[in-house]
């Protein structure tokens, strides 16, 4: 089990020495100790953001602790780096130094791969949703498609999903596409209705749009020629 060290929002004191404020401390019984009396003191800490040095740093480490915060909006403690022995970071550092152009080139290799298939499966996205949506224009289409699936956005088009294209969630990323760009649905929210009641009433115009949509081109045309007559 990992040994946990605390970065206090308020520094306390030490149960034992009674030092204080402290910048971080264990708890021992409930209470909180300092690193001195807790024999961590000789560790340096290490931030995260390296995941290389970190992990390298933690395995040359004969003893390291994860320091953590607590996140008062999520209401839970977040790890913020390690603690580990001097000569381990030292260690690590020159490792990482030594094979950093190779990391970078593997990087830059992912990097590319991961943009390669995105554009894939934009493109399927697209596909899926003419698919569904016929009467949806080609462009629009696919400017849906690059929004849901942007990466690191969250949207529909990133979830497990979205990802296998199944029905439900390609037409949750064109409702949502059709609520923000074909009805009132911003504006109501700038004048201060409530997002609810706001969907509510944008229902019925995003309803029309996707049913047109659902339609042929071409049976849309014939069935205008035919009122037409």
């Amino acid at each position: 089990m990992d040994l946990v060290v605390i970065q206090p929002l308020k520094g306390g004191h030490c149960a034992e020495c009674r030092r204080g404020p402290l910048p971080m401390h264990l708890l021992e019984s409930g209470v909180p100790v300092c690193l001195d009396c807790a024999d961590l003191a000789h560790l340096v800490y290490l931030p995260r953001g390296d995941a290389c040095l970190t992990r390298r740093a933690r395995q040359a480490s004969a003893l390291w602790a994860v320091v953590v915060r607590r996140n008062r909006r999520r209401g839970r403690y977040e790890r913020q780096g390690l603690l580990v022995e001097e000569l381990a970071l030292s260690r690590a550092e020159s490792a990482c130094l030594a094979d950093a152009e190779v990391r970078l080139r593997r990087r830059e290799r992912d990097a590319a791969r991961r943009a390669a298939a995105d554009v894939r499966f934009a493109a399927e996205l697209a596909a899926r949703i003419r698919q569904l949506f016929p009467g949806c224009p080609e462009e629009r289409a696919t400017g849906i498609a690059a929004h849901a699936s942007a990466r690191g956005s969250g949207r529909v088009g990133r979830t497990a999903a979205g990802r296998s294209l199944e029905e439900g969630a390609v037409t949750a990323a064109v409702r949502a596409s059709v609520r923000h760009l074909d009805t009132g649905y911003d504006a109501l929210l700038m004048a201060g209705v409530a997002r609810k009641e706001a969907r509510a009433r944008s229902a019925g115009e995003i309803d029309a749009v996707l049913a047109s949509w659902r339609r042929h081109p071409d049976e849309a045309g014939a069935a205008q020629d035919a009122g037409g007559r």
